[in-house]
């Protein structure tokens, strides 16, 4: 199962997060750290009109949480609001249902579709999307 879960796919997006260049004057700034796992993140956003057009991350977290951390640092641009609550909520229906993983942008999540069994990992998971909509909620 743990072979299943940590994935050559979850470790290559793990080993390749984007977003680690810090911006300047963001527009908001949000950090959280996921209690059931210790994993934390920060992320800094800036937008226009709703939309994001630039995106920062210092993250600690398992492998799990760092792949997902690259998947938003490389899709979060050009996102609104909606788009990220959108994508939080089709990643909590494939750990937690039987549901397809997000399409587009968001695709390379399908990678940690086996973490489903990993219940104590879901938050790590879903952290960056947290995070985001958090400083999202900032502005």
């Amino acid at each position: 199962m743990i072979d299943d879960i940590y994935n050559k796919d979850v470790l290559q997006l793990a080993a390749n997060i984007g977003g680690l260049d810090a911006i300047e004057n963001p527009d908001a700034t949000a950090a959280q750290r996921s209690p059931l796992c210790g994993s934390s993140i920060e992320i800094s956003i800036t937008t226009k009109d709703g939309i994001i057009t630039g995106y920062s991350q210092s993250i600690k977290a398992c492998a799990l949480g760092q792949a997902s951390a690259s998947v938003m640092a490389n899709a979060a641009i050009g996102k609104s609001k909606i788009d990220i609550e959108t994508a939080r909520e089709q990643v909590k229906a494939m750990l937690t249902k039987d549901a397809l993983p997000p399409h587009g942008d968001w695709a390379d999540l399908a990678a940690l579709s086996p973490a489903k069994a990993a219940k104590p990992r879901h938050g790590a998971i879903l952290l960056p999307f947290d995070v985001v909509l958090k400083a999202l909620a900032e502005i």
